[in-house]
């Protein structure tokens, strides 16, 4: 069934509401003119500008060690915490714990931040980078979770069971046949926790400290004093960088399931 003239206008002017503010942010980093609402010819100069900008460069370096930092903590934390859902249906504490990876998913930031500000004052702990590293492992372990939680519910088991039956170690199937089998999932929840950390602006203003600023609380304190053409420089970066990470996350997701289809293929070959 084709879609109707109304559906396609709709569908247009939703594309348009979401992505137009975006194309003309990146087109007018382009423009040479410091004025960011009038167009004054195709240039690179705040793209060079840019890199001379040492505040913007030391909260982009604080950005991106605060983002990988904790998107492998929490992609470690999350892929245990879905293990242990999955593989260990019953235990006891299993509600409170269940709740405790789904409620960052639904409280709103606001409360998060205030929480993990009220935990860090409570215990005496400076504020500075490794608090905005603990807080965003703490919100986005739980992205983690679910997205390997779901690629293990459909996890064909008997592959497990057929390695322990050959006398192969329980740590080592797990590192043979599960994690193999389920890496696409920790590579996607992996590039999830990354972007949420990097686009994070509530939870790190609640827990940053002097030396910790990073690249969307330094961009908001800008942007209230009025938008500069290299902020619409350094946008663009970041739209760039998170759109490249989304393809190859993509690709790579399309690549191991096309791999797992022709192994399983083989195998149905070899037993036929």
């Amino acid at each position: 069934m084709k879609p109707g003239r109304f559906d396609s206008t709709v569908l247009t002017f939703c594309f348009a509401f979401l992505y137009l503010p975006i194309i003309i942010l990146v087109v007018y980093s382009f423009n040479a003119s410091k004025l960011v609402t009038v167009w004054g010819g195709f240039s690179l100069q705040w793209y060079r500008s840019l890199w001379s900008n040492e505040s913007l460069m030391d909260a982009a370096w604080v950005t991106a060690r605060v983002g990988v930092l904790s998107a492998t903590i929490g992609t470690v934390l999350g892929t245990l915490a879905a293990l242990t859902l999955v593989r260990f249906p019953r235990f006891p504490g299993r509600i409170p714990f269940t709740g405790m990876i789904y409620a960052p998913l639904v409280m709103p930031e606001v409360i998060t931040g205030l929480s993990m500000l009220l935990l860090f004052v409570a215990l005496d702990i400076d504020r500075g980078f490794w608090t905005v590293v603990i807080a965003h492992t703490t919100f986005t372990m739980c992205y983690v979770a679910i997205i390997v939680q779901s690629r293990l519910l459909t996890f064909d088991r008997s592959l497990e069971e057929a390695a322990l039956d050959l006398g192969c170690p329980p740590v080592k199937t797990f590192f043979k046949i599960t994690l193999p089998l389920i890496l696409p999932a920790i590579v996607s929840g992996w590039m999830l926790a990354f972007t949420l950390s990097l686009d994070d602006l509530v939870i790190a203003s609640f827990t940053t400290g002097p030396g910790a600023t990073t690249l969307p609380i330094k961009i908001y304190s800008q942007v209230r004093l009025g938008v500069t053409p290299e902020i619409n420089a350094v946008c663009t970066i970041l739209i760039a960088l998170v759109t490249t990470g989304v393809i190859i996350a993509s690709i790579s997701a399309k690549r191991a399931e096309l791999r797992r289809i022709h192994d399983e293929h083989v195998a149905l070959r070899g037993t036929s």
